[in-house]
Order: structure tokens, then C-alpha cells, then sequence
């Protein structure tokens, strides 16, 4: 049997973690800038396993728009532009000696845009899973109320409180996706 400051503490959790998740997603969506993080999902052949690059490679910054790849090992430069080159990201390494350098090439006006527009998106999905969330909570407490657990009091209390997380949960959603738009659409 769950109680209410269970549900609520359960809501709590599992709230931040959606934030976390759209968070981690926005990392993945590229802008004019350069971002060690975009290369997280490439993944490189070591030693017969596929493994990312972060875990071959010191990944870096160069300058606001190319990211340095340093692989540990001195055999490993050739595979890992190999990798790079071939994701679905867009992207041209060279080599210089045992550094790749990254570049990341300028957007258009016109990407920007469809940029913006997946942002927007992924930032819709992140709301919809916390009103998911927010609606399951609701129900468990409707439950415990209908099994005589708790009183209708508790219930609105706690649909009240509910409410509240859930609209600092939405409210960082939406300043986290104009902070990307905003990243996105400076040239």
C-alpha cells in the first residue's frame, strides 16, 4: 500500500528524470556551435566491441566550433575518423598527425529552423510525459480514496500539490527548450 507523500515523492522522481532524459535528447541536437557531446552516440570499433568515442578518445574543444578528438591509442586515429565520417551527423574530421579536428560547419537559415522545430517538438514530448505523469498520480491518490486510505481532503491537497510539481516540471521544459532555440538560432 502506497500513501500520499509515497505518490508524491514517486511523481517527484520520476518527473526529473523526464527533465533529464529531454535534457540529455537536447545535447544530441546540433547548433552552429561545437559540443563534445554530439559525438556521445558514435561509436567506434575496439578491439573487435563498439565502443564510444569517449571511451577511446579524449574529446575536446578547440574553439567555439571544432571539437579535437585525441585517441588514447596511437592505431585508433583512422577508425575513429572512420566512425565520425560515416554517422548520421553531418560531419568532416581531419586528421592532423595523431589529433582529428572536427569542424562544425556553419548552418543555414533555413536548418536553423528545422532545428528549432525539432526542439519544439522533443520539448512537446517531454510535457506530455510529465502530464502522463501527473495524470497516474492523480489516479493513485483517487484510489487510496476510494478504498478509504485517505479523505477527500488528502485528495486535494494532494491533486493541488501535484499540480504544482508538475508546472515547475513544465515551466523548465519550456526554458530549456528557448534556451536551445536561442543557442541555435545566434550565428
Amino acid at each position: 500500500m502506497t500513501t500520499i507523500p509515497e505518490i508524491k515523492q514517486n511523481l517527484q522522481t520520476r518527473m526529473d528524470q523526464a527533465i533529464a532524459a529531454f535534457k540529455n535528447t537536447l545535447t544530441k541536437i546540433r547548433t552552429g556551435r561545437a559540443n563534445p557531446a554530439i559525438l556521445d552516440t558514435v561509436q567506434v570499433e575496439y578491439y573487435g566491441s563498439m565502443m564510444p568515442i569517449s571511451q577511446v578518445a579524449s574529446v575536446n574543444l578547440l574553439d567555439p566550433r571544432t571539437i579535437s578528438v585525441q585517441p588514447f591509442d596511437k592505431g585508433m586515429g583512422a577508425k575513429i575518423e572512420k566512425a565520425i565520417r560515416e554517422s548520421d551527423l553531418g560531419l568532416n574530421p581531419a586528421s592532423m598527425g595523431d589529433l582529428i579536428r572536427v569542424p562544425m560547419p556553419a548552418m543555414s537559415e533555413e536548418r536553423r529552423k528545422e532545428m528549432t522545430k525539432l526542439v519544439r517538438s522533443e520539448g512537446e514530448g517531454a510535457k506530455i510525459a510529465i502530464r502522463n505523469l501527473r495524470r497516474d498520480a492523480n489516479e493513485h491518490v483517487k484510489k487510496l480514496v476510494k478504498d478509504k486510505e485517505a479523505s477527500e481532503d488528502d485528495q486535494k491537497r494532494a491533486e493541488a500539490d501535484v499540480q504544482k510539481v508538475t508546472d515547475r516540471h513544465i515551466a523548465e521544459v519550456d526554458q530549456l527548450v528557448a534556451a536551445k532555440e536561442q543557442e541555435i538560432m545566434a550565428v
